[in-house]
């Protein structure tokens, strides 16, 4: 016959099961009362000893977590996890997590102790996007895993067991910088006269991205030492100094000759940089 040892209303119970077994003192934690008063009680686990079922109870009732957690879907998971974390983290990566999430579909209804190695690797190989959301895919799963563990939500992290470095050197999303060729460039050169062409090969021979150009302000243009210094770009590793090649000087003049503000390129003027042209 199983005896029960008492501890105070609430904080659970330690039940030294008959017979012999090798993990005999069973610890139960109290979820609440029902409509006679009566405590609700959920098994912790099965100890070798007392003292283990009583720090397991004390650990529990420090850090409480989901004991009915074996039912818990990928999905609940991650609405526990991000419930806890996104009021500490940035609105950026918030967003960063929330796309990588809708990257796993495939994870939603499957209960999360039952998901394995070849799932998560399912979700990387389907997901059609470059490293770098691999990366957050990837560290979404990490930090899925490091909730549930310890909640007893499942048994084992297989997130480092992920492969995506194989498609570290392939971007579905690159854009192809080789955007004219050689042939298509001279025929741009035909039409030099009309600024639509200037600013095209403007961009073409400087490398600057378009947001650089427009943001361009005459005092950055060093004309005469024929380089430019870009001081607002996407990227850090943006800012730079950019030299002018001799074949566009002219163009550069002219808009610097042009230009009726601090700016080299007048913005109103500039939508026009938008539309490629038919070559």
């Amino acid at each position: 016959m199983a005896k029960t040892m008492k501890r105070a209303n609430g904080t659970g119970a330690i039940t030294k099961v008959s017979g012999r077994r090798r993990k005999p003192y069973q610890a139960m934690v109290t979820l609440g009362w029902d409509d006679n008063g009566k405590q609700i009680r959920k098994s912790l686990g099965y100890f070798e000893t007392h003292d283990k079922a009583v720090i397991a109870l004390a650990n529990y009732h420090e850090n409480p977590y989901d004991i009915t957690g074996g039912k818990a879907t990928f999905s609940d998971v991650y609405e526990k996890w991000s419930a806890q974390k996104y009021p500490a983290i940035s609105q950026s990566n918030v967003h960063a997590y929330q796309a990588a999430y809708k990257r796993c579909v495939f994870l939603y209804q499957k209960r999360f102790k039952d998901i394995g190695i070849d799932d998560l690797q399912y979700v990387v190989d389907t997901a059609d996007c470059n490293y770098p959301t691999l990366k957050k895919i990837k560290s979404l799963l990490s930090q899925l895993y490091v909730y549930a563990v310890p909640r007893k939500l499942t048994d084992r992290d297989y997130s480092d067991a992920v492969n995506i470095e194989k498609f570290k050197d392939k971007n579905p999303n690159k854009r192809n910088r080789d955007a004219f060729t050689a042939n298509q460039i001279e025929k741009i050169k035909t039409l030099d006269q009309t600024e639509v062409a200037m600013t095209v090969l403007m961009l073409i021979y400087s490398g600057m991205r378009i947001s650089e150009f427009l943001n361009l302000k005459k005092e950055d243009c060093h004309l005469n030492e024929h380089y430019i210094d870009v001081i607002a770009s996407k990227t850090d590793n943006g800012i730079r100094k950019v030299p002018i090649a001799d074949k566009t000087m002219a163009y550069w003049q002219h808009f610097f000759a042009k230009s009726g503000n601090e700016y080299l390129v007048y913005m109103d003027e500039a939508v026009y940089m938008y539309a490629r042209p038919r070559i």
